[in-house]
C-alpha cells in the first residue's frame, strides 16, 4: 500500500547541536528504510524543516508502528498530511476500461 506523507519537524525543545545530531540519526534511518524498500521516494523541502515521503507499507498498522516507535525523531515530527495513493498507470487502466468491474 502506497502512502504519501508530509512531515514537519518541530525542533523547539532541541538545541542547534541536538537538532543536527537527531536529524543525522533520522537521515540514516530514512536512507536504510529506502534501501529496504519501505521508503519509495524521499524529498527534503528546500528552506523548510519539512520532508515529503512515499512509503510502501503492508497496512495502516505498519505505518502506525513505524511512526510511533520506529523513527528516531518521532517526538519532534508532526504528520501534516497522510494520503493513500496508487500508481497512475493502474488509474489510467481503470479509465480506459471506464471503471467497469471484471466479472469472474
Amino acid at each position: 500500500m502506497l502512502i504519501f506523507v508530509d512531515v514537519r519537524v518541530d525542533p523547539k525543545e532541541l538545541s542547534q547541536e541536538e537538532l543536527w545530531e537527531a536529524w543525522e540519526e533520522e537521515a540514516n534511518a530514512a536512507l536504510a528504510a529506502k534501501d529496504a524498500g519501505t521508503v519509495v521516494a524521499l524529498y527534503k523541502v528546500c528552506g523548510q524543516r519539512r520532508v515529503l515521503a512515499l512509503l510502501d507499507v503492508e497496512s495502516h498498522d505498519e505505518l502506525d508502528r513505524i511512526w510511533m516507535a520506529g523513527l528516531p525523531m518521532a517526538r519532534h515530527l508532526e504528520l501534516k498530511e497522510v494520503l493513500p495513493v496508487r500508481g497512475y498507470e493502474a488509474f489510467a487502466d481503470d479509465v480506459r476500461r471506464r471503471w467497469q468491474q471484471q466479472t469472474a
